[in-house]
């Protein structure tokens, strides 16, 4: 069998897995999983076979499953089924029913593989699918990554079948499968393609899975060069500073080429896009301190670079400091609390003590986390500076931020950022009858 010895070739030549690791195959009933297990059988690969049922085609659909499973049972191996609501999964998640069904699968395959000892998923795609993402794609719009289309081999996910194309696996000696009449509506993108689009582009190129094919290659040798660079940039431009955060030279990354397509790959994998990344290059030269936020990430500008850092959300909840208060607990640390007539006061100038000017004080005072837009004057300076800018200077990182105590005056004034400063307003003075103090003990 020709078809047989060339999905041999392929796994060998694509190294998708060794003949004796445990593969699960991904089977709807269809034409294609159906076929990738009869010839998983015939070449006689170690394989179990895993069916989602997603409950959207009612009676069409069970039976898809029952079908699924007097296969497995044919082929003499462990099947896998689970029920989805998928219905529910898509609107409790706010996304469409093909990607609600698409993350139900592969999350639960996952699932099977790790817990069952699988070695990896195979799922049945071929040379046409290939050709109907990479068209999808270009239609939405595409990074480079979505000219390649599906990869052979990516993680514990395999696609051994992608030697064939649907013509060819349409001509294979008949057998038993499942036909998705879904298939055959144009309301989802990927249909509209397959049924309307295609058959017009085959016109023009009566071989266009095999130009698609060469093209997918080309594309994926490209994106290799291209991530080869952006990791060497990205290990000369990102400096560490610690687990989660990073300082970027600004005049660097300005002077890349070309800059849209490199500052993209930059800071892809933190989740910018190519939106947020526009308005930091227009922003970069004129407003040092303006933030930018992807879902896990933030970027700052400050000056001559751009810190980037994970966003943690857990900010500590503020705390209200009253006037007879001689204890309090903030964000597991404690504070004790004195006041002292002039008379008796002795200048400590260690960093966890705040000696404040009590008569300025108005209470009930506020302990917190930093916020945007915070300003203070920092003790010896005669104006006031961005508070996002003092951490700068002090080295403390983006994560760090949110756990150092910003003790407020009941003005609205910060007047100590515990463990670094106090403010110049309020530090004692010659008119100075009565030193607040605030010591933290932890």
């Amino acid at each position: 069998m020709i078809a047989l010895e060339r999905l041999q070739e392929f796994i060998k030549k694509h190294a998708l897995f060794q003949e004796k690791e445990r593969l699960l195959l991904a089977v709807s009933g269809g034409r294609d999983s159906v076929l990738m297990a009869k010839m998983f059988k015939l070449a006689g690969y170690n394989f179990g076979i895993a069916h989602c049922n997603f409950q959207l085609r009612g009676k069409e659909a069970d039976e898809d499953e029952y079908f699924t499973v007097n296969l497995a049972s044919e082929l003499g191996v462990e099947i896998f089924v689970s029920k989805f609501n998928t219905k529910e999964y898509a609107s409790k998640n706010h996304i469409s029913i093909q990607m609600a069904a698409r993350d139900l699968r592969y999350q639960w395959l996952e699932n099977i593989r790790e817990e069952q000892n699988y070695q990896y998923i195979a799922l049945a795609h071929h040379q046409n699918d290939v050709v109907e993402t990479i068209l999808l794609n270009l239609t939405r719009g595409t990074g480079i990554a979505g000219l390649h289309g599906i990869l052979a081999k990516k993680g514990k996910i395999i696609r051994p079948m992608l030697f064939l194309s649907r013509e060819e696996i349409d001509s294979m000696p008949p057998f038993e499968f499942r036909e998705d009449s879904s298939n055959l509506s144009t309301k989802y993108a990927r249909n509209k393609i397959r049924l309307e689009v295609i058959p017009v582009l085959k016109q023009l190129n009566p071989s266009l899975e095999q130009t698609f094919e060469a093209n997918r290659k080309r594309f994926a040798e490209l994106e290799t060069m291209l991530n080869q660079r952006v990791e060497e940039l990205r290990n000369e431009l990102f400096k560490k500073l610690d687990e989660h955060e990073f300082e970027i030279n600004l005049e660097k990354l300005k002077n890349l080429v070309p800059l849209n397509t490199l500052l993209y790959e930059l800071f892809r994998p933190y989740g910018f896009t190519e939106a947020i990344l526009s308005d930091l290059a227009v922003s970069w030269t004129s407003q040092s301190g303006k933030l930018f936020r992807s879902a896990t990430h933030e970027l700052l500008l400050n000056r001559d670079r751009i810190l980037l850092g994970r966003i943690n959300e857990e900010i500590p909840a503020p705390i209200i400091i009253e006037q007879e208060s001689r204890l309090c607990n903030w964000n597991e640390k404690q504070f004790s609390i004195g006041i002292i007539p002039i008379e008796d006061f002795k200048m400590c100038t260690e960093l966890n003590f705040a000696q404040l000017d009590y008569d300025l004080l108005k209470f009930p005072l506020i302990m917190r986390s930093w916020q945007h837009g915070d300003f203070f004057r920092p003790l010896g300076l005669k104006t006031k500076k961005k508070l996002s800018d003092f951490f700068i200077e002090q080295k403390i990182s983006l994560n760090r931020k949110k756990d150092i105590p910003v003790l407020e005056n009941g003005n609205g004034d910060i007047v100590w950022i515990a463990g670094l400063r106090i403010s110049e307003g309020y530090k004692i003075s010659p008119n100075t009858k009565k030193v607040f103090i605030l010591e933290q003990l932890n």
